[in-house]
């Protein structure tokens, strides 16, 4: 079956006469009827009965009216939707983020790349590091955001972002929440909470370790919303990304003598097109000034 042959249906249809539906498609009437018959054969019976002055939709012909078109609007449709994101009317941004990059530091980027674009959709895909890898692999997503991504793939193209502290969360009425720098030596008596989610966790804990803070004894978190529920509860402090947004409740301090710094970078597989929107996007983020978002 071919969508020329559905369009005639269609157009004999709704105005009952072969001769004036060829010129509505602007054929001869002749390829009109051929197409028309062969669309018939296909279907195993006549759709019209050829009666003067106009033809009528048999039985058949009533029951395949709606299905016939159905499908040819579907297909006008996904033509019109290709048309449009060739044209740059529409079109779709697929990115991946680890769990400990927050996507407030896209915000402003993605506002200003709404503008460039009249219909655009977002399709955000979280996971960890190896996850948002085979993400980019596999082409679920065009790019990606993380901390670090250790993969050893010799297509993956990585854009170093920006590179910043972590900082130490506690709570309002926290014994330290007055202090803009505080000491290792003030965490030894703290219970700490680790953002097992971070890529930076586990060196971070290296790191106090080595200056004889206890981080055997730590509770386990898994989202950056249950820990700050956590620390605005009390029940424990937690080192966090500067980019990484609190509430207002909460305080936050450097830690004088901890070597915690990540870099956030922006992943692609080389060699692979990318649609225009994520070309724009690569171009903006690389060339932000993120001295905002890191201090």
């Amino acid at each position: 079956m071919e969508m020329h042959q559905v369009r005639y249906f269609l157009a004999v249809a709704q105005l009952l006469n072969f001769t004036r539906a060829a010129e509505d498609c602007n054929v001869t009437q002749p390829s009109l009827t051929r197409a028309i018959k062969q669309l018939e054969a296909e279907l195993g019976g006549d759709l019209f009965r050829r009666e003067r002055p106009a033809a009528q939709l048999t039985e058949l012909g009533q029951r395949m009216h709606p299905l016939l078109k159905q499908c040819y609007e579907a297909a006008a449709g996904a033509r019109s939707l290709a048309s449009s994101f060739k044209s740059g009317e529409i079109g779709a941004l697929r990115i991946a983020l680890t769990h400990a990059v927050d996507l407030s530091v896209l915000i402003p980027h993605l506002n200003q790349i709404r503008r460039q674009f009249n219909r655009l959709e977002f399709r955000f895909q979280r996971g960890n590091s190896r996850e948002v890898a085979d993400y980019l692999k596999k082409g679920e997503v065009e790019l990606g955001i993380a901390a670090e991504i250790e993969e050893a793939w010799d297509r993956l193209d990585v854009w170093p972002l920006f590179t910043e502290n972590f900082e130490l969360v506690v709570g309002k009425d926290h014994r330290l929440a007055g202090s803009k720098t505080i000491e290792l030596d003030d965490l030894r008596s703290e219970q700490l909470l680790n953002r097992n989610y971070c890529e930076h966790s586990k060196r971070i804990s290296t790191n106090l370790r080595e200056h004889g803070i206890n981080v055997d004894q730590r509770h386990e978190i898994s989202s950056e919303r249950d820990l700050l529920e956590l620390v605005e509860a009390d029940i424990g402090v937690a080192m966090v990304p500067r980019s990484s947004p609190v509430p207002q409740s909460l305080k936050r301090a450097n830690v004088a003598g901890l070597d915690a710094r990540r870099t956030v970078s922006l992943y692609g597989v080389a060699g692979r097109q990318r649609t225009a929107v994520a070309n724009a996007v690569m171009r903006m983020l690389r060339g932000a000034d993120w001295r905002e978002i890191t201090g």
